[in-house]
């Protein structure tokens, strides 16, 4: 027997919040919260409903009786499909408000934080065109649109380069103007695109693994330096130069012209030998006078200009005098560690991925800092008491930890040292929150800002001072 359809049609629902991963926010008659994907707050909707749950529903609306007026137009023409920018349709101020909101809201309840009065959320100058590291996708099977699904033609150039359908992991959405990094990065992916299908360059087919053209990464810097990194799955010289000496000779701005030769079954390249085809293997960022290095591995804050925003809040909280010893744990390419070292006695930073310690170290080198050491390690295995005698116990720690928050051994161990004051940065503030209810006996929130790294979506950073009871 067919099982029956229990998805429900609620009809003319108000939108009352933005929440968690961008969804609007409603309330069903029987009392359970709706997540909705294509609303924003203020709307009032039909809501059809995609998933059941014992506490909320998840929905899409279908039919609008009232539109909010927090609502702009996307500037997008790939807006509703992408997924990629998920509140263009909301105006800025309002992206704002509700991302502060999430940030205050998830301390407050979750963390069960007492909080001094909230600094404003520092929004971004440039609110399109603010990445500096873009990634897209080939596929040999483009998702098509429902115009094109409805014509009944039969379409044969089904090449895409572009991003994942939200969900799907082997339908590839073709992109022909993205509104995330500045140019020239349009015009390297649509000419690669365009030049590969002409000189039938094969696109990849994930479910059957097979096809030359993988995946295109495209970094900036603020300086005007470009990396481009073309992932082939498959080794073909002549095709492979081919393509790279037309991007090349068509973009001869090109710092940086790599590429990878990857056959197994996912595309990252972390464990991949990653060859420079032209160039430099490497591009410079710069901040203060200071120069950072970045190679094809490198992790680098992807808004360059609201990282020096949130560095600048960091080094603020800090209130470093120089005769500081200063830990920055989980430093990456040691940016912050660098950043801050001109003001303390002397920096320690730690961190899991040795290719990011190698360029903190070099960095340091180039921008004739003396006053740093990094070391290399899990967090929690690591950072110990031995590890303290050895180095000194810390009179101003700062940490940045990954989404998932700082490890419980961690925790504990910064309430071991307890340390004068602790900056601690965020690009979730529920683990943030989880991890400050752990240390609010010993410590008391005195400062907090959240800062907006990723306008359109509802990604937002938070930036915590600690200082002892």
């Amino acid at each position: 027997m067919a099982r029956r359809n229990k998805n429900k049609l609620f009809t003319e629902i108000e939108v009352v919040d933005a929440g968690a991963k961008g969804k609007a926010i409603g309330k069903s008659p029987d009392g359970r919260v709706i997540f909705i994907d294509n609303a924003v707050p203020g709307d009032v909707a039909d809501i059809q409903t995609t998933r059941k749950r014992k506490s909320y529903y998840q929905g899409t609306a279908v039919e609008f009786h009232k539109l909010s007026d927090k609502r702009t137009e996307p500037v997008c023409q790939h807006f509703g499909t992408c997924g990629g920018c998920k509140w263009q349709n909301m105006e800025y101020k309002f992206q704002l408000e509700y991302k502060q909101n999430e940030v205050v809201n998830n301390l407050q309840r979750l963390g069960k934080i007492e909080l001094p009065e909230v600094t404003p959320i520092l929004g971004s100058d440039e609110i399109y065109f603010y990445r500096n590291k873009m990634e897209f996708s080939f596929s040999d099977s483009r998702w098509l649109t429902i115009d094109e699904i409805q014509s009944g033609e039969n379409i044969e150039d089904r090449n895409a380069l572009g991003f994942h359908i939200p969900g799907m992991w082997d339908k590839i959405l073709d992109i022909k103007k993205c509104h995330l990094q500045a140019d020239p990065s349009n015009a390297i992916r649509n000419f690669t695109r365009d030049f590969a299908t002409k000189n039938e360059i094969t696109f990849f087919n994930t479910r059957n693994q097979e096809g030359l053209l993988r995946t295109l990464m495209i970094r900036t810097t603020s300086t005007g330096e470009i990396m481009v990194l073309i992932q082939f799955y498959a080794e073909d010289k002549v095709k492979r130069e081919l393509l790279l000496n037309a991007l090349s000779t068509e973009f001869p701005e090109i710092t940086s012209l790599q590429y990878v030769i990857n056959n197994k079954g996912n595309d990252t390249i972390y464990d991949q030998e990653v060859i420079c085809f032209k160039g430099r293997d490497h591009i410079f960022e710069e901040m203060e006078g200071l120069k950072f290095k970045i190679n094809a591995k490198s992790f680098y804050q992807t808004n360059s200009e609201q990282a020096y925003n949130l560095y600048k809040i960091t080094r603020e909280y800090a209130d470093l005098k120089g005769d500081e010893l200063v830990y920055d744990l989980y430093t990456g390419t040691g940016t912050i560690a660098q950043f801050v070292a001109k003001n303390a006695k002397k920096v320690i930073g730690v961190e899991a991925v040795p290719e990011a310690i190698k360029d903190a170290r070099e960095n340091a080198e180039r921008n004739n800092i003396e006053n740093t050491e990094f070391y290399v390690g899990d967090m929690r295995k690591v950072f110990t008491e031995s590890f303290i005698a050895q180095h000194g116990k810390p009179d101003v720690i700062i940490t940045d930890p990954p989404r998932d928050g700082m490890h419980k051994d961690v925790v504990a161990q910064i309430l071991g040292i307890m340390p004068e004051k602790i900056v601690y940065v965020s690009c979730n503030s529920a683990t943030q929150a989880r991890d400050l209810s752990l240390m609010d006996e010993h410590y008391k929130v005195t400062k907090t800002r959240a800062v907006d790294m990723f306008p359109q979506t509802h990604h937002v950073e938070n930036v915590v001072l600690l200082e002892k009871r």
